[in-house]
């Protein structure tokens, strides 16, 4: 067997074993939105209406923003085209879905569908790619933030995760908008700015404290819960030259109530396998992908890979290895010596009268790597 494949290659192998209901869209997992949409009214309403106690406040804070990431969540499985077909009725209901988090569906659809699907992994082409030392030498900004400590530079990670769809959404929409035909770039436009001229027209109204509780606090735990899931889904893969979901995607599990909460995307190499196919039917694809390659697949609970994530840098040496190169520590990918439960690193071995610059230069064709650190 070759060392990658296609995601053809495996659908090829595991379609014929599902129903052929598995293939068809899904209506009834609106019913799942709807509740999270009368939730969402409701904790607006309180908050909008009733004058309590910060703490009642800040619960519901807490229940809106499960329930911004439930809708977002729900939002990326529509927009998939896996509850309904018709585009105008798939883009309508996604937008409503990722309205809390400000993201439009069209850009969606080009950001993640056409490309980050197509181009998993891909150092060039997938847009939620992480960056490859060569690409650090050529980033002012990304060596100065690699000159930070790596363990303060973690913890700021860590908390970065409430920010970090938001922010990539803006990055995204700066990036992409140029591909859009000048027609729709306007209607793109129209979709990112129509959410956020509604949330801050509801600080108008109800004013920054209850605005605080009823938006601000909620995005910021969406942020935090949808990005928990995203972090784990291909940060601990290698970079690869063959889309290949088993290589590259790590699905999480999470207790079965979780699942419920969340549509099923803990699924995730499933999902990039059948990214058409409603996520309701991911188990049963996870149970052929474990009997016919179960050496290839990656899954672990969702709290380890946090915990992995933790303490493994974000930048790829030699495609599959992950660096720290203030210190040259090269850490293991997922099937490439990472093993989550006993986190090592090798420093890099170098030749005397070498320093890591020159070291990553023979290697991988670059210069510049630790003297340009050193010197911002």
């Amino acid at each position: 067997m070759k060392e990658f494949q296609t995601f053809g290659w495996y659908a090829k192998q595991i379609s014929p074993l599902l129903p052929k209901e598995a293939f068809k869209p899904v209506p009834s997992r609106l019913f799942g939105g709807l509740a999270y949409l009368l939730v969402t009214f409701a904790g607006f309403l309180t908050i909008g209406l009733f004058d309590l106690h910060p703490f009642w406040y800040f619960m519901i804070s807490i229940i809106l923003g499960t329930s911004f990431a439930g809708l977002g969540f729900l939002g990326h499985e529509i927009l998939h085209g896996t509850v309904v077909r018709k585009s105008w009725l798939r883009d309508l209901l996604g937008g409503i879905a990722f309205f809390p988090l400000c993201t439009g569906p069209k850009l969606w659809i080009k950001w993640h569908n056409v490309n980050h699907h197509v181009h998993t992994q891909d150092e060039e082409l997938d847009p939620d790619a992480w960056p490859t030392l060569e690409k650090l030498t050529k980033s002012r900004f990304l060596r100065w933030i690699y000159k930070i400590p790596f363990q303060i530079r973690a913890f700021f990670a860590f908390c970065g995760l409430s920010v970090t769809f938001t922010i990539h959404s803006i990055k995204m929409l700066i990036h992409f908008l140029k591909d859009f035909h000048p027609k729709n770039r306007k209607v793109v436009l129209g979709q990112f700015i129509m959410p956020w001229a509604t949330w801050i027209t509801l600080l108008v109204v109800i004013g920054f404290e209850k605005w605080f509780f009823a938006f601000l606090l909620p995005l910021l735990i969406g942020n935090f819960i949808v990005m928990s899931y995203i972090s784990t889904n291909h940060r601990l893969n290698p970079l690869v030259p063959v889309n290949d979901p088993l290589a590259n995607s790590l699905s999480v599990t999470v207790p079965k109530w979780v699942d419920v909460l969340h549509f099923n995307f803990s699924y995730h190499t499933e999902h990039h396998l059948f990214p058409s196919m409603s996520p309701k039917y991911y188990p049963l694809v996870k149970k052929h992908i474990k009997e016919m390659w179960p050496e290839r697949y990656h899954e672990m609970p969702m709290g380890k890979a946090i915990v992995a994530l933790w303490k493994t840098p974000r930048v790829y040496f030699q495609q599959r290895k992950l660096i720290e190169p203030k210190q040259g520590n090269v850490y293991g990918s997922l099937g490439n010596g990472l093993n989550p439960a006993q986190i090592k690193f090798r420093k890099i071995e170098l030749e005397k009268g070498k320093n890591l610059t020159k070291t990553a230069k023979d290697k991988l064709n670059i210069t510049n790597v630790t003297n340009l650190m050193k010197d911002q």
